[in-house]
């Protein structure tokens, strides 16, 4: 997977995905096996232990991402329309208002997409397991305790670490394991079972190339290359304005 200039992770494509759509519900569902016995046994930890991870999954909230990227973006966005003729300023606030976008796209889009299924999957959370099990769905629009599945601190997590890949690769290494620990805090805490995060992993992964992918067929921040592979363009006007200003 650190090869990201890939249209897709891991060898995947049109042909392969029912395969990896089959293992991966495999993989849920072998899971589900240790699901409890997992959650409990981190729940119990002492104090101590959990300290850190309780830290840590604040990591997965999006507003820390959305917040600067969506102001980013809608500054840089009237900035470029408000000057007309080309220019320097034109360009970096054009690469600036797409660099932006992107990044809120791919965070936004994917936490969107999680809540959705949320909603659409109703799976209690680890806090009501004594009264209805790990099993339990219900769809109530607006109840928090039952919106396990997927996870969406894992999935703005995972997503944040595939946009950064994208964009700085030489970071992607640790920036994916800030996310892994922050999946794994969502069960310390107590708010998720292991499948929830591994689905929302999944959901934060593929939804971010498929944002990635969708700006490189309009040749924006990104192009794909003769043998298929989509590498960042850069911001090179940006980057420049930056240095004179900054001179």
């Amino acid at each position: 997977m650190s090869d990201l200039s890939k249209r897709w992770p891991l060898g995947l494509n049109r042909k392969t995905w029912p395969d990896y759509l089959g293992v991966f519900i495999l993989m849920l569902f072998v899971l589900l096996f240790f699901d409890v016995s997992l959650s409990r046994s981190a729940i119990a930890w002492d104090g101590e232990w959990r300290a850190p991870f309780q830290f840590v999954t604040h990591f997965g909230l999006s507003d820390w991402v959305l917040i600067p990227s969506g102001l980013i973006f809608l500054i840089s966005f009237i900035g470029y329309r408000l000057v007309r003729r080309i220019s320097p300023w034109r360009l970096a606030t054009f690469e600036l208002a797409l660099l932006s976008g992107f990044i809120f796209a791919a965070v936004g889009g994917t936490g969107l997409l999680t809540n959705l299924l949320k909603r659409l999957f109703g799976r209690g959370r680890p806090a009501v397991y004594d009264e209805f099990g790990a099993f339990d769905f219900q769809h109530i629009f607006n109840d928090w305790t039952f919106q396990s599945f997927p996870s969406g601190h894992s999935t703005t997590a995972m997503a944040t670490a595939i946009v950064v890949g994208f964009l700085a690769p030489r970071f992607f290494r640790l920036v994916l394991i800030i996310a892994v620990v922050t999946g794994v805090s969502r069960v310390v805490v107590g708010d998720h079972y292991p499948t929830d995060v591994l689905a929302g992993f999944a959901v934060g992964c593929i939804g971010t190339y498929a944002v990635r992918n969708y700006f490189a067929q309009r040749k924006w921040l990104f192009r794909a290359a003769p043998d298929g592979r989509i590498r960042f363009q850069g911001v090179p006007a940006l980057r420049r304005l930056v240095q004179r200003a900054l001179a």
